[in-house]
């Protein structure tokens, strides 16, 4: 009996990490691959220049490397406070805003607006 009991518990624990993240997804959607200013297909796919990674904790560019601190979403605007390790060993902090946009591509732009693009998603 006990034995049954410990296999739906597992079986039930299983069920409800494999769920966690994709509801926790609902609330950050933007995770993926995409290329800065360039729709992501052909030779534009390749380009480690302009390759963007965003996962839940970290947006990785050619640009550096950055640690999501927070975020918060606001319809289809998500803003996050970033800490950057950025060429030549500085680290930066800053604000980010990402909107999504009907076509899956994002609209980015930083707190001082230095460097806004369009990130296309790539298809995987």
């Amino acid at each position: 009996m006990l034995n049954t009991i410990a296999r739906g518990g597992a079986v039930v624990a299983v069920l409800i990490a494999a769920l966690l993240p994709a509801l926790g997804d609902d609330d950050f959607p933007i995770v993926g691959t995409y290329t800065k200013d360039e729709v992501c297909k052909g030779d534009a796919a390749r380009r480690a220049d302009i390759l963007v990674k965003i996962t839940r904790q970290n947006i990785e560019s050619s640009m550096g490397s950055c640690i999501i601190l927070n975020k918060r979403r606001d319809g289809r605007a998500i803003q996050v406070q970033l800490e950057c390790k950025i060429p030549g060993d500085l680290t930066i902090m800053g604000d980010a805003t990402f909107i999504q946009r009907d076509d899956n591509a994002l609209d980015f732009d930083d707190q001082d607006h230095t460097s806004p693009a369009v990130l296309h998603k790539c298809t995987q």
